[in-house]
């Protein structure tokens, strides 16, 4: 209890410190809200120009950013290229269930094939550091991509049951081939048709 000015007793209003308002409130969340898109389309624009291997600090100065705020968003490097890459996930997820509807498994597999290392070619590199974590289901792009191996996988046991592939590819064997297709493509782009085409080829039954 406490006295008032008046003399009236009152009684404390009873207030720890994790009652207190956080500072700044909505305004606070709003602010972390816009850095993180602030630094995702940098690291996009940067990606493009250096490449998805391009150091953190280079997407926090086109992003007007200091390099803390970058890390307290995206702890590591992987973190962030995992963050980029959900929306080419998202949008793969997406084509495969079109293709499964509108064509036959192997049309279908191989239209997929193809906008999966067009994706994986879009930031130079990009396929550089997929390739060695995607078997790794502990790594943040290992983690990122374990949809993406449950679409491709569904996608090529259509075109298994129907005789159009053979039957001793796995979708691990037939996504590090790919990715290898996004390597040869990234030195020698006007081969990207004949390299995909080659890969495609060899998934049909002898």
């Amino acid at each position: 209890m406490r006295e008032s000015p008046e003399g009236r007793l009152v009684a404390y209003q009873d207030r720890t410190p994790s009652q207190d308002p956080a500072p700044g409130g909505r305004r606070d969340r709003a602010d972390v809200r816009r850095n993180r898109e602030l630094l995702l389309a940098a690291a996009r624009a940067v990606y493009a120009e250096e490449g998805a291997d391009a150091p953190l600090k280079a997407v926090a100065a086109r992003a007007g950013l200091g390099v803390g705020t970058v890390y307290r968003h995206f702890a590591t490097q992987d973190a962030l290229v995992e963050a980029v890459l959900v929306d080419h996930l998202a949008a793969l997820d997406g084509l495969a269930t079109h293709l499964r509807c509108t064509h036959e498994p192997h049309d279908a597999l191989a239209a997929w094939l193809q906008e999966f290392v067009r994706r994986l070619t879009e930031y130079r590199g990009l396929a550089g550091v997929v390739l060695p974590q995607m078997k790794d289901p502990h790594s943040p792009v290992g983690q990122a991509c374990q949809r993406l191996r449950e679409v491709a996988g569904e996608m090529l046991v259509d075109a298994q049951r129907d005789g159009s592939v053979r039957s001793d590819v796995d979708v691990l064997l037939m996504l590090t081939l790919a990715n290898a297709v996004a390597l040869v493509v990234e030195q020698r782009p006007h081969q990207a048709g004949s390299a995909l085409s080659f890969m495609v080829s060899g998934l049909r039954p002898e």
